[in-house]
């Protein structure tokens, strides 16, 4: 459907849903017939049509054989808005910047969330490819995928893990719904209610919230400049015998920091010592302006399993991710994703991004966004300095900074303020499992332009005064911790 035609769609059911909000229709009644109701708005009879079979699809109206459209026996209630967006009083807890980023009015701003805006995303590209599916064959717009996924993305895959030195076989690589699908069959795979898993601290803060719902006891490991903190990494196997290591070695969220030779090496060594399996999750690799060291590289899929998506590279909205391990666990991860998708990754998506991938744009468009971002990162680091917010590192790559604040603020206090100023940030405890990091935001470069995003800090930070607010309902977060 043309543009034009959609808005026009768009204003017939605007006009049905106030006739029906101000009672002017009610229940059982007739609606105008196409023709008329055409010539009263100016439209042609098929927008009419397209109107009203949408509205019919929603149980807003009725069609009655060779009678006409009428209006629902029950209409379903038109939801507030305070009920369809984020919940501003929830807990500061991994689920509260996901939530707060998600649910966010379209016109809230979004320092704080894990994404790129449109604007820096290969729209054309994307647009290219839908048109080539849509005029290729079929298949892949009706039927299920095959339990391992599209050939031709594992293919191009095993092609990038070459580019690395990793001699993977296409028994090695299944394709998956997205990177958290993922980490979620890996954790269904390997682990039993009670096991324990490292992670590093701080870290992606959905790690937490997924293992906290695999019923996994969480344990954190510091974090530094050049990857965990080998000592207090080899203490932890030695006290606490952990079944599974979840990380990002590469442009570390949150930190940015990237993995030193000899943190992999060291950190691998006393792993393969304790039988530890490391994830490695891969998803910021293209942002690296030159590869940083890889546990996967390092290991072969012995006992490192890598997994990945393109959500941050191509679109967040066309969700397909991957796993690499050893040909014996894909097998079994392979009947896991039958038990719980049926079928594996979505065809269309894993077509729609082989096919970016496969044609040269995606190295320029990675090209271009490296260099956007290595700008955007020194002109944000540049403003917020000016508030005395600076950054923990300055990152080879990627859109995160983190960063720590002027002493006396709290980060989950700033947080709260801001959503009242419509403003979505990170603060740094939902990353942290000791709960460490109070004094610390999570800013993606590219959401923070925005001078609204600057001058509603100032004024968080000037209103605070210690002791405004519990910066956590610790209460809560106990009761949620597995023990």
């Amino acid at each position: 459907m043309k543009r034009e035609d959609a808005t026009r769609t768009g204003a017939v059911m605007t006009a049905i849903r106030l006739k029906l909000s101000s009672r002017a229709l009610a229940a059982g009644d007739r609606l105008p017939s196409i023709r008329r109701f055409a010539a009263t708005l100016g439209v042609s009879p098929s927008t009419v049509v397209e109107a009203y079979d949408r509205l019919a699809a929603e149980g807003l109206i009725q069609a009655r054989r060779g009678s006409g459209f009428y209006v629902a026996g029950t209409v379903p209630p038109t939801p507030a808005l305070a009920e369809t967006g984020p919940r501003r009083d929830r807990a500061v807890d991994p689920f509260w910047v996901s939530r707060q980023s998600l649910d966010a009015d379209p016109a809230a701003l979004k320092p704080g969330c894990g994404w790129l805006p449109a604007d820096w995303m290969p729209t054309a590209a994307l647009r290219r490819g839908l048109r080539t599916l849509a005029r290729d064959e079929d298949a892949p717009l009706t039927d299920y995928g095959g339990t391992r996924g599209s050939p031709r993305l594992r293919r191009l895959l095993l092609g990038r893990f070459a580019e690395e030195g990793i001699d993977a076989s296409p028994d090695q690589i299944l394709l998956t719904g997205s990177g958290t699908q993922a980490v979620d069959l890996i954790c269904r795979f390997l682990l039993r209610p009670g096991d324990t898993v490292l992670i590093d601290d701080p870290c992606y803060f959905n790690f937490q919230a997924l293992l906290r719902a695999h019923q996994a006891r969480i344990v954190g490991v510091p974090y530094t400049p050049s990857g965990p903190d080998a000592a207090a990494f080899e203490a932890a196997l030695v006290g606490e015998r952990p079944r599974l290591y979840i990380t990002n070695s590469a442009l570390h969220n949150p930190t940015g920091a990237s993995l030193s030779p000899r943190t992999a090496h060291r950190i691998l060594s006393v792993a393969s010592a304790h039988g530890l399996t490391i994830v490695e999750d891969d998803i910021f690799a293209d942002f690296e302006p030159d590869p940083s060291p890889r546990f996967a590289v390092l290991d072969g899929f012995d006992r490192v399993i890598r997994v990945g998506s393109f959500s941050k590279t191509l679109s967040a909205s066309i969700r397909c991710g991957y796993i690499a391990a050893r040909a014996d666990w894909i097998e079994g991860l392979v009947d896991l994703q039958v038990a719980t998708r049926f079928a594996g990754a979505s065809p269309a998506a894993a077509e729609l991004i082989a096919g970016i991938l496969a044609e040269g744009g995606y190295r320029k468009h990675m090209a271009e966004l490296r260099r956007r971002l290595a700008r955007a990162s020194r002109e944000t680091a540049a403003r917020l300095d000016g508030l005395g917010i600076r950054p923990w590192l300055m990152p080879r790559g990627g859109f995160y900074l983190w960063c720590r604040l002027p002493d006396g603020q709290d980060s989950a206090t700033l947080a709260r303020k801001a959503m009242e100023e419509n403003i979505v940030l990170a603060p740094g405890n939902v990353f942290s499992v000791s709960q460490s990091a109070a004094a610390f935001l999570r800013f993606n470069v590219t959401q923070s332009e925005d001078p609204r995003v600057l001058a509603a800090l100032r004024r968080a930070m000037a209103s605070h005064q210690a002791g405004d607010a519990p910066p956590f309902d610790l209460a809560e977060m106990a009761a949620a911790r597995p023990t």
